[in-house]
C-alpha cells in the first residue's frame, strides 16, 4: 500500500483541485502497490461525475499498469473519456511512482465537459484535448462491466462475431486480453470462456501462443 504520508499528501491534492474546479471535477487516487485491482480507489472527491467511490474497482489505466510492463508507462494529459451514462470527460492520468521508477498510485482527474462540448465554438480553447478524432475512453463503474467493455473491443479489433471466428482471430483477440490486463480481474477466465465458447485449457494455451 502507498505510505501514509504519500496518500495524505494525495488526499490533500485531490480535495484542493476538487475544491478549486468545482463539483464537475471528480479527482480519484488509485492504490497501485496492493496488488487488489477490484478495489484500487482510495481517494474520491465529486464521485457522482462517475457514480464511483472508495473500494471501487479499475479502469483500463489502472490494469495497463498492473499488467503492463513500467517503463512504458507514461502520464497521459488531457485526453477523452465516457462515463456509462454518457457524459464526455476531459481526463488526465498522472503515475505516482516509488525511487525505483515502479507505478504505485494514479492520481486521475476527470472534469465533465458535456455541456461545454455543446458550446464548443464558444470555448473551443478550453475543451481541446491533445487527439479531439479519437473514440472517448469509457470509465467502467465495476470489473464486471470493464471486463465486457474489454471483451467487446477484443471482438471490434477482430472485426467478426464469435460465431464465425477462427483459432487464429480467438488467439489475436485473446492477445488483446492479456495484453489489456483482462486476466487480472477475479474470475475473468470463465467469463471469456463462455464468451468464446472454448475451455479452460484451450484459453490457457491461446494465451500461450499469443505471448509467443
Amino acid at each position: 500500500m502507498l505510505e501514509a504520508s504519500s496518500l495524505q499528501l494525495l488526499f490533500q491534492l485531490a480535495k484542493g483541485i476538487a475544491g478549486q474546479f468545482g463539483p464537475n471535477c471528480e479527482v480519484v487516487v488509485h492504490d497501485l502497490a496492493s496488488n487488489v485491482p477490484e478495489s484500487s480507489i482510495v481517494a474520491i472527491e465529486n464521485g457522482h461525475v462517475t457514480g464511483r467511490k472508495v473500494g471501487d474497482g479499475p479502469s483500463h489505466v489502472v490494469l495497463e499498469a498492473l499488467g503492463g510492463e513500467q517503463e512504458k508507462l507514461q502520464d497521459h494529459l488531457c485526453y477523452l473519456t465516457r462515463t456509462k451514462d454518457g457524459k464526455i470527460l476531459k481526463s488526465t492520468t498522472i503515475y505516482i511512482r516509488d525511487d525505483d521508477g515502479k507505478a504505485i498510485g494514479i492520481f486521475g482527474i476527470n472534469y465533465d465537459i458535456t455541456l461545454m462540448l455543446a458550446m464548443e465554438e464558444m470555448i473551443k480553447q478550453f475543451t481541446a484535448t491533445e487527439k479531439e478524432e479519437r473514440e472517448p475512453e469509457p470509465i467502467s463503474r465495476n470489473v464486471s462491466d470493464l471486463l465486457d467493455e474489454l471483451i467487446d473491443q477484443s471482438v471490434k479489433l477482430v472485426g467478426k462475431p464469435v460465431a464465425l471466428m477462427n483459432k487464429e482471430d480467438k488467439v489475436k483477440a485473446v492477445r488483446f486480453l492479456n495484453e489489456t490486463g483482462a486476466f487480472l480481474i477475479t474470475k475473468s477466465g470463465d467469463k471469456v470462456c463462455k464468451f468464446f465458447g472454448i475451455s479452460k485449457y484451450t484459453l490457457y494455451s491461446y494465451i500461450d501462443e499469443a505471448k509467443e
